[in-house]
């Protein structure tokens, strides 16, 4: 599977005009061997910031050492020297996190902790790490949520995947985090072990849909149909990280679409092989395409502003988009602009840190310097081209 998500992420059908039709731009070698030195950096930064045991940030969650360890698998082909020895070490700690359920974790967060985990494993190229992505493959089909009558939609949850307690609810981070590990091992279930368990894929599209702005497809009273929010994503039925909004002469409340999570749905379309003409693929392109920014996390402000701009990264590279046409018409370069704001972010060390909101773990530098290395690793294989 090469490296997954950062390097094989599937091309999208339908985001970009006609190559006849695309002006042609040339290569800027200078920005692109800029963009290579932050990487470099970064991964410099890593190096000396991982614990002699292996984990980076803390050993109670194994999903960040997974995000620095695929920074690591994903570097340049030409970056200079060799990668750390200290690299064995974080792979052993992951697999020091493996439960006898097949879970990668240590105690809570078990979606985000096993998903994340998987994707370092398969980036890894190792066939010894197969036997334990299929079980933690199998750890997170089995937390796929019915809750009403067994295999009837018939609850707004159903279908997603919580953060993996017993009791939890589905939501748009673990469902996006899950979707992607399980997207990138299908091949996992579709070779040599005939019984191999799947996902719900239907119900899984059911639940995405479930959290979308899009009023055609999804029926909830809480449904915007303002064109600010029309296509956009929530965090789960129901609630918006983005808050509400109330109509003054009607009294309705409608939950406000933001950037993160709308990125997030994209993706999570996109993992479910949803084609790039369906209405609801259509829809949330078109918001991001609206609301595109490099100053803020779109409705969250700087709130997670780094998980923003990797998702983004992720999103648009996955769709195969080069120049995004916004609505006004507008080509904006994305890549160049992303890795420009990257580069202007990054701090004397070669870290980065969100260094105007904590919210989501963004104080946490291995956690962002993974984020943006990752992001910057995307550009750089797509090419930073001058303008046409």
């Amino acid at each position: 599977m090469a490296l997954l998500c950062l390097v094989l992420a599937p091309r999208s059908r339908a985001a970009e005009a006609p190559a006849a039709a695309r002006p042609i731009a040339t290569r800027d070698v200078s920005f692109s061997l800029e963009v290579q030195h932050a990487i470099d950096r970064g991964l410099a930064w890593l190096a000396s910031h991982q614990n002699s045991n292996g984990w980076w940030s803390t050993p109670d969650h194994p999903a960040v050492t997974a995000l620095a360890l695929m920074a690591w698998a994903g570097r340049p082909e030409d970056s200079p020297g060799r990668a750390p020895a200290g690299l064995r070490r974080g792979y052993d700690f992951l697999l020091q996190c493996v439960q006898p359920d097949g879970g990668i974790h240590r105690s809570n967060l078990v979606t985000y902790n096993t998903a994340l985990s998987m994707m370092a494993l398969l980036a890894a190229r190792e066939p010894a790490y197969e036997s334990t992505i299929r079980r933690a493959r199998r750890f997170l089909v089995g937390l796929q949520s019915d809750f009403g009558e067994k295999g009837r939609a018939d609850d707004v949850f159903d279908g997603g995947i919580g953060y993996g307690t017993k009791y939890s609810h589905s939501d748009m981070g673990n469902t996006l985090a899950a979707l992607e590990a399980l997207h990138y091992s299908r091949h996992l279930a579709r070779d040599r072990h005939a019984g191999e368990p799947d996902l719900n894929w239907e119900a899984a599209i059911r639940f995405l849909q479930n959290c979308q702005n899009l009023p055609a497809y999804n029926k909830q009273d809480w449904v915007s149909d303002d064109p600010k929010h029309r296509g956009g994503f929530i965090y789960y039925p129901g609630h918006s990280m983005a808050g509400a909004e109330t109509n003054a002469a009607t009294g309705r409340v409608a939950l406000r679409s933001y950037g993160s999570i709308s990125y997030g749905g994209m993706l999570s379309y996109i993992y479910a092989q949803l084609p790039p003409e369906d209405p609801r693929v259509r829809a949330v392109f078109d918001w991001l395409r609206a609301n595109y920014t490099l100053d803020e996390n779109p409705g969250m402000g700087p709130q997670g502003r780094y998980f923003y701009f990797h998702t983004m990264a992720k999103a648009l590279t996955a769709a195969g988009v080069t120049d995004l046409e916004l609505r006004d018409g507008r080509r904006v370069p994305w890549r160049r602009e992303l890795a420009m704001k990257l580069l202007n972010l990054q701090q004397p060390d070669g870290s980065w840190i969100n260094t105007e909101h904590a919210r989501w773990w963004e104080k946490d530098p291995a956690l962002v310097t993974s984020y943006a290395v990752l992001a910057l690793e995307m550009i750089h294989r797509g090419g930073v081209a001058l303008q046409p």
